[in-house]
């Protein structure tokens, strides 16, 4: 039987949860409770979920956010987002293949239409996530009645998903942390005041002309509320790219892939390429390896990849081939993803021909940007509702930055509502830029002359927004600007007549790895080197032979590790110490975990761009809009109205970019072109909720 879960991970808890059967296409199948059916499936090996009712094509898992309905399955007779639904005891499920069939309704039954709940709140958050979550810190410490709605059935957002620690500021945004531990430290804040109402596994799905907003309540019935302020902390979605095989099961974002991964524990690839170099695609990548995944390589369209230096470095040091000036030309396999196939981009991002490579994997990750969850926001200003937008939801940038715009925005509304009298603190406001900051100028790499005692050599050298090194100095040994905390940090050899202790500390809880310490006491011709080290504890060991490397990953040494160990306070980090030539020691950056992967020997096969699929939901190709565009059609309604594209279950969440792309293409102004309307509803509701009745207690219904 296949078991694709993971039973021992180096950062993440796994608790024995037990195990009960449901049942797919009458195959019966284990599942741990409080799994989506989805990552039951993934669990099981199973990644094709439905066929497709306009060519039959399979279908799997895209967003897994609930934002579109590429998961849609038959559970116990009725479709529901298997990435959305948590699995049951017996729970029969089967594939959805073509459309579902409206529910039976039996002619004798009558629908008795119930009273809508309806809630007037000071502020209404829309997003439990790092933004959201601040803001309704600070209004609940106002005393301001606040209603706080997430999709998710616990408070975090993204940061349930993400098992690196942060960057920024330690006393601002709790730089060093992790993840997983800030959504934890959040939670257990907001969850102080009483003025600040929760509802979980609560979908906002529309702002309408009166002012009032309809909610999902609990997944269960609609309610309708009035807010005086809206915040809308809705975070963001992935870009999507269109390109050959890009609609095949194992082709999905990011996002996807961490839920499954680091929420779900589930080991959904065996081998993963990724697409998009910025900090979302670097991290993912470094998670899959974590997870016990190979990752295959990874291709960044521009000539350096746009996330941190220190996230790449850390794959590169791993093993992960990364390809800058690369793009994915297409995806192959019969049912679902088996290979992939990049090639070179010259000076105008135009493939390169002769320079196509195939690598062999089973899941592409698409990790090519974000766009602001700001449907919302747009709507109310539309209707003159007193609205913020704060975190990805008004600008994308990194987590530790949506932190801070979230207590910037919850303090704003309180002095608006009169809770607060004061001004918004001038530096609160620098502090937000500096955090939002992309990554800086690239400094060569330095070491000092001395080779005796011991001491850290730092590794980072991009100017980014970070300071938990000079944090947990001890001697204060290691300084970062104050007043900046994006300038690199400084190491004094010595401070009141005291020098580097070798304590460990900042190799320890540096967030990109990317500080060593070298050891010359022992033997000053092979010094001992500590390496930070987050994967599991047993697959290394004093003894075992290891390829040490720079920070661009070029092997340097190979050596055998003279001691593995942890100290106090390390937060899952392990240390592994090797003794290494004198000639490199301070080079030295970290370990390989992955040998290279070989590619594929065959002759890559060009394929019509015209075939791309653009829309997935209605399977809409580039060559039909293309064709539309070239007419001189300029308004996408109209496409709209003549392909569908846009009128699936995700609501033109995911190809509007790709039409407007098309648009570009073409050589069609932004000016020019008449975009879709936004109308509500945001998401799918069962008809039945807005008749007052709660879901799965509608009168007279039987399963399909």
């Amino acid at each position: 039987m296949i078991d694709n879960r993971l039973y021992k991970h180096p950062i993440l808890p796994v608790e024995d949860k037990p195990l009960f059967s449901f049942y797919f296409q009458g195959l019966e199948l284990k599942a741990r409770e409080g799994e989506t059916i989805a990552s039951a499936l993934f669990a099981n090996g199973i990644r094709i979920f439905s066929y497709h009712h306009k060519d039959g094509a399979p279908q799997g898992i895209f967003c897994a956010n609930g934002q579109c309905a590429q998961c849609l399955v038959l559970a116990d007779g009725f479709p529901v987002k298997s990435c959305m639904e948590l699995i049951r005891p017996g729970m029969k499920i089967q594939p959805l293949v073509g459309l579902p069939e409206l529910p039976k309704v039996d002619p004798e039954s009558r629908l008795e239409f119930k009273a809508i709940e309806e809630l007037e709140v000071s502020v209404l958050i829309i997003g439990g996530g790092p933004a959201g979550l601040s803001a309704a810190i600070e209004l609940g410490q106002r005393g301001v009645d606040c209603l706080l709605v997430d999709d998710k059935h616990r408070l975090g957002g993204k940061l349930v998903l993400q098992t690196h620690r942060f960057f920024g500021s330690v006393e601002a945004v709790y730089a060093g942390t992790r993840g997983i531990d800030i959504a934890t430290r959040l939670e257990q804040e907001v969850r102080r005041y009483p003025q600040v109402r929760i509802w979980l596994q609560s979908t906002a799905l529309a702002v309408f002309s009166d002012k009032k907003v309809g909610i999902l309540k609990e997944g269960q019935k609609y309610a309708l509320v009035k807010p005086r302020i809206l915040l809308v902390a809705a975070g963001a979605r992935e870009k999507s790219l269109a390109f050959p095989g890009n609609d095949l099961p194992g082709v999905y974002g990011a996002g996807a892939f961490q839920t499954l991964v680091n929420r779900d524990l589930v080991k959904p690839t065996e081998k993963l390429f990724i697409v998009g170099g910025g900090n979302v695609g670097l991290i993912a990548g470094y998670h899959a390896l974590q997870a016990g995944i190979k990752v295959v390589g990874l291709v960044e369209v521009m000539p350096e990849v746009g996330g941190y230096k220190v996230h790449k470095d850390k794959l590169a040091r791993l093993g992960v081939p990364i390809m800058t000036s690369h793009t994915i030309l297409s995806a192959s396999g019969k049912e679902s993803v088996e290979s992939v196939t990049v090639a070179r981009v010259d000076e105008k991002f135009r493939p390169v021909p002769g320079s196509e490579k195939t690598f062999k994997c089973d899941t592409v990750l698409i990790a090519v940007g974000l766009d602001p969850v700001n449907e919302f926001y747009l709507k109310a200003r539309e209707f003159e509702l007193p609205v913020y937008a704060a975190g990805d939801a008004e600008e994308i940038a990194e987590a530790s930055a949506a932190i801070f715009s979230g207590k910037i925005k919850g303090l704003e509304i309180a002095r608006e509502l009169g809770f607060y009298q004061g001004q918004v603190p001038a530096d609160w406001y620098r502090t937000a830029e500096i955090l939002k900051s992309r990554p800086g100028q690239v400094y060569p790499e330095y070491f000092l002359e001395k080779e005796e005692g011991v001491f850290p050599v730092i590794h980072c050298l991009q100017e980014i927004p970070c300071d938990p090194c000079s944090a947990v100095c001890p001697r204060k040994l290691i300084e970062v600007d104050r007043d900046d905390v994006r300038r690199l940090p400084v190491y004094y050899e010595e401070k009141d007549g005291k020098g580097c202790s070798g304590c460990e500390r900042c190799v320890v809880f540096c967030p990109g790895l990317a500080i060593t310490l070298v050891d010359y006491r022992k033997n000053p011709e092979f010094p001992e080197v500590t390496i930070p080290f987050e994967f599991l504890r047993e697959i290394i060991n004093p003894g075992d032979e290891i390829e040490l490397v720079d920070v661009e990953g070029q092997v340097l040494a190979r050596s055998r590790v003279s001691a593995v160990k942890s100290i106090k306070g390390n937060d899952r980090t392990i240390l592994v110490k090797a003794q290494v030539p004198r000639a490199v020691a301070k080079k030295v950056s970290g370990l390989k975990l992955q040998p290279e992967m070989v590619e594929v020997e065959e002759q890559y096969q060009a394929r019509i761009p015209d075939e791309a699929i653009v829309c997935r939901c209605e399977r809409v190709k580039a060559g039909e809009i293309r064709r539309l565009i070239r007419e001189g059609i300029r308004d996408i309604n109209e496409i709209k109205t003549i392909t569908r594209a846009g009128m699936g279950p995700c609501g033109a969440k995911t190809c509007t970019p790709l039409v407007h792309r098309l648009f570009r293409e073409e050589g069609v102004p932004e000016s020019e072109i008449v975009d879709q309307p936004k109308r509500p509803l945001f998401i799918e509701v069962p008809l039945g909720l807005f008749a007052g009745l709660e879901k799965g207690k509608e009168s007279g219904h039987e399963p399909c």
